[in-house]
């Protein structure tokens, strides 16, 4: 674990203490309640309240109430919540229609988090777990999730990154080729990897929306080499597609994107 930043844990200091009485302080009750120089909470005060963490009770003077910015938080975090257990759920139906392995994974960086998974039953699958976190071009759900990428956050994301790390020989590590391989799942609406994140596995993937049409998550079906192949490929990606609108639909998703 890194060196805890002290400014960042004073400020969330002052965040929680709203969590108590009536949801109301002022910066005399903070000082007092935190024992922290009044410069500082002052300053603390003033940050929080130009980001919208903190804002000004109009009725009583010199007191803050929590902001906006913290509900869009919790938000976020409530719909993830909801994202796991029903990414779950369908996961687990379109595992029993394939009796292959299924995720459902989110993007973060340049990476993929897997936030729901069901194994197959077959003795030969593929190995993995909820939680793991891998480079997002080397995967099908990965490449779903940055094919929905607006093209300049993209290339933000490509530049903060650097190099693309290969994790077999038939990983994509040129941007360049990698921007090509999104625009084509763009027009598609499936994302297809095969052996790029394992050499004995390949996957394809659908995208996952909310209620506004935002691409949140993809799902998408692993399959040994052994039980791939083109027809397998075409049935599996209208059922990962079928699986992804089914999940969309419990996010509120009714027709449209953006």
């Amino acid at each position: 674990m890194g060196r805890l930043v002290p400014a960042v844990n004073r400020a969330l200091d002052v965040l929680e203490l709203f969590l108590e009485g009536d949801g109301t302080l002022s910066a005399p009750d903070i000082t007092r309640k935190l024992q922290l120089p009044r410069t500082t909470v002052h300053e603390l005060v003033a940050t929080l309240a130009a980001r919208s963490y903190l804002v000004a009770v109009p009725e009583q003077p010199g007191r803050y109430r929590l902001g906006v910015r913290n509900y869009q938080l919790g938000s976020r975090y409530a719909e993830q919540l909801d994202l796991a257990a029903e990414g779950r759920r369908v996961a687990r139906e379109v595992a029993e229609t394939c009796d292959e392995t299924v995720h459902v994974a989110i993007l973060e960086d340049l990476d993929v988090i897997y936030i729901a998974k069901v194994d197959s039953t077959h003795a030969v699958r593929m190995v993995s777990a909820a939680g793991r976190r891998l480079p997002a071009h080397c995967t099908s759900v990965g490449k779903m999730l940055l094919a929905a990428l607006p093209a300049d956050e993209l290339d933000i994301r490509i530049e903060k990154e650097g190099d693309l790390a290969a994790m077999t020989h038939n990983s994509i590590t040129d941007p360049d080729e990698l921007r090509e391989a999104l625009a084509e799942i763009r027009g598609r609406g499936i994302a297809t990897e095969h052996r790029e994140s394992n050499p004995d596995v390949s996957c394809v993937a659908a995208p996952v929306r909310d209620r506004s049409g935002r691409v949140v998550a993809a799902l998408s079906i692993s399959v040994p080499l052994i039980r791939w192949s083109e027809e397998r490929e075409a049935e599996l990606a209208e059922l990962a597609a079928k699986g992804a609108g089914d999940l969309s639909a419990s996010l509120g998703h009714r027709g449209g994107s953006r």
